[in-house]
């Protein structure tokens, strides 16, 4: 046998094999090797920016890769979540994923380009945080029933701004209106810090957004809180009532962060990065920086969070069909 045809017959088996172990999905005995890209579905300074940031400091320290945060705000959140759905199933790209983007998304938009179930492997909850609603100086009330009357006496003329139509916050606005028999004008934004802004500024009347956004803005006098809707009041913003201890028993919204992959992302990886973060949130460093902005460490495993976005999507699709809430 020629010398040639023998290196074939050794080298050609060795160079195939090289090759499908290079086409094969990263597996987490070798994963990360490069930075990762967090990717988060507002601009900067709202509650999921502010999420993303906390745990992405907590993961680049663990897994020893620099975790990127990019923010990828417009189409009430689609466009960052079609990025992460139509991104390598490799672990290298992080979804910071609303409330709102796969629960009430899907009800309003017929034509997403992902799916809110077999697009992304739910890998686990992240934080929560209550959910506010504040008046400026500009309008004439002092409490919640206050504006509820006002808001009866003038149908449609006091407008409320959100994050972005089909997130929770918009919802949390309508449901509000749902409850209370009320109209007010909805005004949505790209992001909470621009709706917020548009409050302060006198442009709008009301901000509905998380504790996170609203409480320094409350506690610096610069807006008047007149509920939150969660079950009970938060230390941050103690004389701030419930909705619930307002005469609307029952009512709460609870805005929470949860990560998420590509669908086809290895199984080791999702079970990496989801004990990377039930570590991060264990630490005191994190459960420190989240409460200091209102927020509250939720850390859970991926069949978890699953549920918690099965259990949602129907919960707020039954709201957004009772309210003929639609993508504007």
């Amino acid at each position: 046998m020629s010398l040639i045809r023998f290196a074939r017959r050794i080298l050609l088996p060795l160079l195939s094999l090289s090759a499908l172990a290079g086409a094969l999905p990263a597996q987490a005995s070798d994963w990360p090797t490069k930075p990762i890209t967090f990717i988060v579905p507002y601009p900067p300074g709202g509650a999921a920016d502010t999420v993303a940031r906390i745990y992405a400091d907590a993961l680049s320290g663990s897994l020893g890769q620099t975790v990127v945060v990019e923010n990828k705000p417009g189409a009430g959140t689609a466009i960052a979540a079609e990025l992460v759905a139509n991104s390598p199933a490799d672990g290298y790209t992080l979804s910071l994923v609303p409330t709102g983007q796969l629960t009430v998304l899907p009800h309003i938009v017929n034509n997403l380009k992902f799916d809110p179930f077999k697009s992304f492997a739910p890998v686990s909850l992240l934080a929560s945080t209550g959910v506010v609603i504040a008046a400026n100086d500009k309008v004439p009330v002092q409490s919640l029933q206050e504006l509820i009357e006002l808001a009866k006496a003038k149908p449609g003329e006091l407008s409320y701004s959100s994050s972005g139509s089909g997130t929770i916050i918009h919802l949390a606005g309508e449901y509000f209106l749902q409850q209370t028999g009320t109209e007010l004008l909805h005004v949505p934004f790209r992001g909470s810090a621009p709706a917020v802004t548009s409050v302060l500024g006198g442009n709008v009347d009301l901000a509905v957004d998380t504790l996170t956004i609203l409480a320094p803005q409350i506690q610096g006098g610069k807006l008047r809180g007149l509920a939150i809707a969660s079950a009970e009041r938060s230390a941050l913003l103690p004389d701030v009532p419930t909705v619930a201890e307002l005469g609307y028993p029952g009512f709460e919204v609870t805005s929470w962060f949860g990560l998420a992959v590509a669908a086809a992302t290895p199984a080791d990886i999702v079970e990496r990065l989801n004990q990377e973060i039930n570590q991060a949130a264990a630490s005191q460093q994190v459960k420190d920086k989240l409460a200091t902005q209102g927020l509250t460490a939720w850390p859970s495993t991926p069949e978890a969070f699953a549920t918690q976005i099965r259990s949602d999507y129907d919960k707020y699709g039954d709201v957004v069909r009772s309210a003929n809430i639609t993508f504007d």
